[in-house]
């Protein structure tokens, strides 16, 4: 008795195999298909905007963020940090502070929004 196993994905079958061959694939795959290895390339070379030299390589970027404490954007990682505990009269002059800075047509906007509710 041979092996028979069969695969299916939302369209329906999409291969079968009789005793680990592969002998019906869906028509829009292709039967001999595999994985191929993927190569990256390296990074085309780049002045620094942080002291001009030029970068060539992704180690030299990695050594140069490093050195100079950047990181690229949407690769940063964060850090929730907990609030700092502050007094009360240091939080009563932070707020002072701020509404000091606010303008008057600032204060009328949120007033009239205040109001409509």
């Amino acid at each position: 008795m041979s092996k028979y196993r069969a695969i299916y994905d939302r369209k329906g079958l999409l291969a079968e195999y009789q005793d680990e061959e592969l002998v019906w694939v869906r028509e829009e795959l292709d039967k001999t298909s595999k994985a191929k290895h993927q190569i990256m390339l390296d990074i085309q070379p780049y002045k620094s905007m942080v002291d001009g030299t030029m970068i060539t390589s992704r180690s030299k970027h990695r050594e140069h963020l490093r050195r100079h404490n950047c990181f690229e954007v949407g690769n940063e990682s964060v850090e929730r940090k907990a609030p700092v505990p502050m007094s009360k009269e240091k939080r009563t002059q932070i707020l002072r502070e701020q509404l000091w800075n606010v303008s008057d047509r600032d204060c009328d906007r949120v007033l009239d929004q205040l109001r409509r509710r």
